[in-house]
């Protein structure tokens, strides 16, 4: 019996430092296992922070390129409100110029009816001096609004040449947009 008490003790005593051995194993190993878990969480922080970081420059970059299109457009806006002010323009010295040469044929047209009146009557020096200065001024008249039209054709030119350019800007930025 008193064997069996013995052999009982010896049985525990086993049991408890092998639980000892267990215990002091596991207080070595939690804080280098506490020490990984925390290495693995900051590189895991870090990984995301230069996610966000990535994420808000391609974020800020679509918003430039947005905003350049945005700059563009309202470019080609203020450029087609131009060229329609200049066909404008345009039209309006093409109708002062139709004006002018029905003004012309008008004053032909009485200068001949003057001219076969003036025979008759005797009365030619006064209006055949004054018939020629205001053919004169007509065609004087007519050569300016001509001289202005050329110009206004040139400014139309060069206003298309850069509405073109500014379209295959905005195309060009559209694509690489896109891509």
């Amino acid at each position: 019996m008193l064997l069996l008490l013995l052999l009982l003790q010896l049985l525990l005593l086993q049991q408890l430092l092998i639980l000892l051995l267990l215990l002091l194993l596991l207080l070595l190993i939690l804080p280098l296992l506490l020490r990984l878990l925390l290495l693995l969480l900051l590189l895991l922080l870090l990984l995301l922070l230069l996610l966000l970081l990535l994420l808000l420059l391609l974020v800020l970059l679509l918003l430039l390129l947005i905003l350049m299109l945005l700059l563009m457009l309202l470019l080609l806006l203020l450029l087609l409100l131009l060229l329609l002010q200049q066909l404008l323009l345009l039209l309006l010295l093409l109708l002062m110029l139709l004006l002018l040469l029905l003004l012309l044929q008008l004053l032909l047209l009485l200068l001949l009816i003057i001219i076969i009146i003036i025979i008759r009557r005797r009365i030619i020096t006064i209006i055949l001096l004054l018939l020629p200065l205001l053919l004169l001024l007509l065609l004087l008249l007519m050569l300016l609004l001509l001289l202005l039209l050329l110009q206004q054709l040139i400014l139309l030119l060069q206003q298309l040449v850069l509405l073109l350019l500014l379209v295959v800007l905005v195309l060009l930025l559209h694509c690489y947009c896109y891509y």
